[in-house]
């Protein structure tokens, strides 16, 4: 079982980004996943600062992998989702299809982000014909989910022509929108939202009247409320998870992957508790927290 990083959701300042990287390439992450994700308007870094990270983490022994946006909203986001498909080097995760269709047009291989909600075995065997290497899981899917898929005849004789990811550590992308809400909930318009996002380096939350963390805002993108954790029950998934991703957070990353590696057999389980969740993955509420099983300590 390898361990990934996904990319960095939220919207940290260039230093930030440059000294977690050079940490992460200290780290024991097998993949490291780079891009803007979320929000255009992000633009600390550019395509060229992340081809010199993605060279350095290279040098460091790590898989590099460049992520998409996942909201297009201007001629100007596709021109940018062009150069990174032509980027020559580096595997593309897709966060939506057009990334899909430029990449299956030069014949291109590519990681299907779990933003391309792909649920069963038909769309799923769509994807592997048109270039797909590596499957991320939508966030809502559940353990019995994910094997009664991969165990369905249209899948049998390709199963060993991809890798299954699991993204299971950290705030949960649930929904992007044209609009951004994190702006709204500082009464600025999108358009003049003075990148806002900034003060929130692990998202805004949104609080219900009795005091619950109802979502996390992002920019334009929705986040779980609750931080999902499925650090003790990965050691049920050697037979079926080729790849573990964790999210970046703003501090305790590396801890984070620590803790993960020593549980992945079992053999050092942790006690979680509220504001951690793992209910999708039980088939339960989303923001629910299994504990019987994942805090037998």
């Amino acid at each position: 079982m390898k361990f990934s990083l996904g990319p960095i959701l939220y919207f940290w300042d260039k230093p930030k980004v440059m000294d977690f990287y050079r940490e992460i390439a200290n780290s024991e992450f097998d993949c490291v996943y780079l891009g803007e994700t979320v929000c255009a308007k992000r633009r600390e870094l550019r395509l060229t600062d992340y081809l010199a990270i993605a060279h350095q983490l290279r040098e460091a022994g790590k898989e590099v992998v460049l992520s998409t946006m996942t909201l297009l909203e201007s001629p100007a986001d596709l021109r940018e989702l062009r150069r990174y498909c032509d980027n020559g080097e580096f595997l593309i995760e897709a966060n939506d299809m057009g990334a899909v269709g430029l990449l299956s047009e030069q014949g291109l291989p590519f990681v299907a982000g779990g933003a391309l909600n792909c649920y069963n075995q038909f769309s799923l065997r769509r994807l592997i014909q048109l270039g797909l290497k590596r499957w991320v899981l939508p966030t809502e899917l559940s353990e019995n989910w994910m094997r009664t898929l991969l165990n369905q005849s249209e899948i049998a004789d390709v199963r060993e022509c991809f890798e299954t990811e699991l993204f299971a550590f950290g705030h949960m992308p649930l929904a992007w929108s044209a609009r951004c809400f994190t702006a709204r909930s500082e009464q600025k318009a999108k358009d003049e939202c003075q990148l806002c996002c900034a003060k929130y380096p692990d998202g805004r939350e949104v609080m219900s009247q009795d005091g619950q963390t109802l979502f996390v805002l992002n920019g334009i993108q929705t986040q779980s409320g609750y931080r999902y954790n499925l650090i003790n029950d990965i050691q049920n998934l050697h037979d079926i998870v080729d790849i573990v991703r964790l999210s970046p957070q703003w501090e305790g990353t590396c801890e984070w992957l620590k803790k993960f590696k020593h549980n992945q057999h079992g053999a050092a389980p942790v006690a979680l508790q509220v504001p951690d969740c793992n209910g999708y993955w039980h088939e339960l509420a989303g923001k629910d927290l299994l504990i019987a099983r994942s805090n037998s300590l």
